[in-house]
Parts: structure tokens; C-alpha cells; sequence
């Protein structure tokens, strides 16, 4: 460890100026600041609060701003995540059941696992990443050891803990392990149009996030209308939120493909299904209803390049009661889509409220997704920005 990070930062920029070998004075001049100025900053009498000075002191110093506050090091909220994907990763490519070894392995009671799946699956809907993490890998093992005694009656169960596997890799960063999950959660779940449209909305957002947005659109149709084929009298809520999560999914793929009226017709499609399964509910772990749909509007026009439109969306739907009471990890997620619209729109100020609110909603959200971390950089870069969100940033090493 350099031991300019055990310093404040007033003595850390003395530190740093000292290995540059300038003066006082001629530090001073360069910053366009006097010499009593510097001396006081470095002797912690003047404190250092504005983003714009903290920037032009590491240029002149060549160094990052995150160095100058002292956070030059892997944050420790990174080096967790990757140990515990690397601990998903060996989970994910055990094939315990295919080589007849989950079967020589004690199982835990079948409906043990059951709650311990749906415990898991409350968790991530909190956005408790780090807790998914850390359990992941052993409900992968232990429900594949009840499933080697029981394989179809067990089927459901393996298609959830697949889907979840998906849904908290993509959080991460992870997409090509996160499609190995759904792949998994697709080929289980085989031969039932239920199970396999609930795999395919993770696979939607698999491949989206791995830059695959004709294929997502493609699998999410493909998957919504072989659910509509079942027919109006099996159109219950549950199949009506399958169908129109994945309708939303086709939507966001449409997006990416920069296709507006295929966009605009699909989200239509999928509210009018929302409208029959109302708000408040989270039918196949979808939570799936008109908020939803209008929230996916606003990352629609986001992707479509409409900031403008992607801010009336956000803040109409946001002012709705039903919007509290979508799971944390969906509000969080938008309110992350919220300020990378309102960053489009030129108007960082909103871009930091937002991306605050969503620290203080769900932090796991903004701290453990690198998707979010960007975000958070390009806030905290903007004139002006909040101290608290430069601050996080710095703290994150997401300068």
C-alpha cells in the first residue's frame, strides 16, 4: 500500500506534489490559486469540496482524482464480486446430475430447498447482490442433488434457481456466464411452455446485455406467442405476465435495433396485458403490470435516443403510487436507466438526484453493477455534480 493513502487528502495532495518535485509556489501558479492557498489546503485549513478543483489539482499533479482521495486500490466491493462469480462459475460447470454425482451427495430436504430458493429469489428482488452471491453456488448443488432423485417433479425448481443464477450475473457484469444459466434454464425446462417462457425472459436480458438485440427480440416473440397459442380460457395472470414480460423484452430488443414502430406496438401490446393483471402483483417473479410497461417505456426511448421522452416517462410513471410497490431492484434499476436520460438530456443535476436516490434505495444496485458504475462516472465527471455522488465515486473507483 502507497502511504500517501493512510493521509488526508489536504497531505495527500502535499505528498503528491512533493513527488513531483514542485514548489508551493509553483504549484500555485499553475492552479492559478495563490501560494497561501495551497498551503492551506495542504495543511487541512482549507477543505477541498468542489469536483472542478479536486479535477484541475490531480491534472496538474498527473494524477487520477480517485488517487488524490486516496482510493488508488481494486475497491474491496469488486474484489468480492469476482471472487464470488468466479465460486457460480465452478457451480455452473459442476454437471453434477449429467455425471451421476449429485445422486452419491446427501440431499437436503426437498422443501428445505424450496424456501431457501425463494428466500434467494426475495433477496436479489431487494437487490441484495452480495447475499445471492455468497448463497448461489450452494443452492445450485443442492437442488441439483434433489433433483437427481426426483428429476421431473424437480424441474420447476431447477428452471428458478437457473433463472436467478441468469438474472444476478447480468446484474454483475456477466453476460456470457449469465447465458450459460438461461441456457440451462431453457434446456430444463424443455417441453413445458411455462417454464421455458419464464427461462426466456432471462435469456432476453442475457442477450441484450450481451449486445444480442435481434436475437433477444427474436427468442422473447417466439416465447410470448407460444404462449398465446395456449389459448383465452389458460390466460390467466400468470400467463398473461409471462407473456407480456417477454413482449417488453422483445420491445427493449427492438430498441437497440433503433426500430421505433416495432417498439411503440409491442410496449402497446404488452400494456394491454398489464391492464388485465393490474399492479402489485409478481406473477413467475415478473412483477409484471402498467407500471412496469411504462417504466420499460422510458428505457425504450433511451435506447431509441429520445432523452426528452425518456424523462416524461420517468417522471409520469414515478409520481404513481403502484411504483412503490414494484420490487427495490426494479426501481433501482430504472432510476439508473433515470439518470442516464437525464445525463442524454443534458441536465446532470437530475442525473445526480436520481442516481442518489437509487444509493440510498438499493446501494448494491449502483456499487456492485458495473453497468451503474459507468453511470456514476459520468455524473460524477459533470460540472457541478453533487458532492455526495463524487464522493461514492471515488470511493468505488469509479472516476
Amino acid at each position: 500500500m502507497d502511504s500517501s493513502e493512510l493521509l488526508p487528502v489536504g497531505r495527500r495532495v502535499a505528498y503528491w506534489r512533493g513527488r513531483r518535485k514542485l514548489s508551493q509556489q509553483v504549484f500555485a501558479d499553475r492552479l492559478g490559486r495563490s501560494k497561501s492557498w495551497v498551503d492551506k489546503v495542504e495543511r487541512g485549513v482549507r477543505s477541498l469540496d468542489k469536483v472542478s478543483t479536486l479535477r484541475d489539482i490531480a491534472a496538474v499533479l498527473r494524477i487520477d482524482t480517485a488517487v488524490l482521495l486516496g482510493r488508488d486500490t481494486q475497491p474491496a466491493t469488486t474484489t468480492a464480486r469476482i471472487e464470488g462469480v468466479e465460486r457460480i462459475r465452478e457451480a455452473l460447470s459442476a454437471y453434477d446430475i449429467a455425471l451421476g454425482r449429485a445422486a452419491t451427495r446427501p440431499a437436503l430436504p426437498a422443501d428445505r430447498v424450496v424456501r431457501d430458493v425463494g428466500h434467494a429469489w426475495v433477496q436479489f428482488q431487494h437487490a441484495r447482490y452480495p447475499q445471492v452471491t455468497a448463497v448461489l453456488p450452494g443452492l445450485l448443488a443442492g437442488v441439483q442433488r434433489v433433483a437427481a432423485d426426483d428429476h421431473e417433479r424437480s424441474r420447476p425448481l431447477l428452471v428458478e434457481v437457473y433463472r436467478l443464477a441468469a438474472a444476478l450475473l447480468v446484474k454483475l457484469g456477466e453476460a456470457d456466464l449469465g447465458w450459460l444459466a438461461a441456457d440451462r434454464a431453457m434446456a430444463t425446462g424443455a417441453g413445458d411452455p411455462l417454464l421455458v417462457a419464464a427461462a426466456t425472459v432471462q435469456l432476453g436480458q442475457v442477450f441484450r446485455a450481451s449486445g444480442r438485440a435481434r436475437a433477444a427480440q427474436s427468442a422473447a416473440l417466439a416465447g410470448a406467442y407460444r404462449i398465446a397459442l395456449l389459448g383465452p380460457g389458460d390466460g390467466g395472470p400468470g400467463e398473461l405476465s409471462l407473456c407480456g414480460a417477454l413482449l417488453v423484452q422483445a420491445a427493449l430488443g427492438a430498441a437497440r435495433l433503433g426500430d421505433d414502430r416495432a417498439t411503440a406496438d409491442l410496449l402497446d401490446e404488452a400494456a394491454g396485458m398489464a391492464a388485465q393483471v393490474g399492479e402489485g402483483h409478481d406473477h413467475h417473479r415478473t412483477a409484471f403490470g402498467p407500471t412496469a410497461v411504462d417504466l420499460a417505456r422510458t428505457a425504450a426511448a433511451l435506447e431509441l435516443g429520445h432523452a426528452g421522452e425518456a424523462v416524461a416517462w420517468h417522471e409520469q410513471t414515478t409520481r404513481r403510487d403502484a411504483w412503490r410497490w414494484l420490487p427495490l431492484e426494479h426501481r433501482a434499476a430504472h432510476l439508473v436507466d433515470a439518470a442516464r436520460a437525464y445525463l442524454q438530456a443534458d441536465d446532470p443535476t437530475n442525473a445526480g438526484r436520481v442516481l442518489a436516490d437509487a444509493d440510498r434505495m438499493a446501494p448494491a444496485e449502483v456499487r456492485h453493477r458495473p453497468a451503474a458504475r459507468e453511470v456514476l462516472a459520468q455524473v460524477a465527471r459533470a460540472p457541478h455534480a453533487p458532492a455526495t455522488i463524487v464522493t461514492l465515486a471515488a470511493a468505488l473507483g469509479a472516476t
